[in-house]
């Protein structure tokens, strides 16, 4: 996976992301976070990577990186349930 920083900012960030499903998935949950005031994405182009732009009201790296850790936990739980249902 690749990620491009297009624009930064102390509370907004414009992000590439070459593949749509992690966008859609970061996207929603950053909206999980009260400190989220945008979190978008568009694609000009289906073949053109999405670019997500996220505005926050603390610093945006906090809410990125906390998003990003509660995603991580969720494939952890999933893999659990997983390798439990196919023993």
């Amino acid at each position: 996976m690749e990620i491009k920083i297009l624009e930064k900012k102390p509370n907004e960030i414009r992000l590439e992301i070459d593949d749509l499903t992690i966008c859609e998935l970061l996207r929603k949950e950053l909206w999980k976070d009260k400190a989220t005031v945008q979190a978008s994405y568009i694609r000009k182009h289906p073949t053109e990577n999405p670019i997500l732009h996220l505005q926050t009201e603390g610093k945006v790296k906090k809410v990125l990186q906390d998003a990003i850790k509660r995603l991580e936990k969720k494939n952890e739980e999933m893999m659990k349930a997983f390798k439990t249902a196919v023993k």
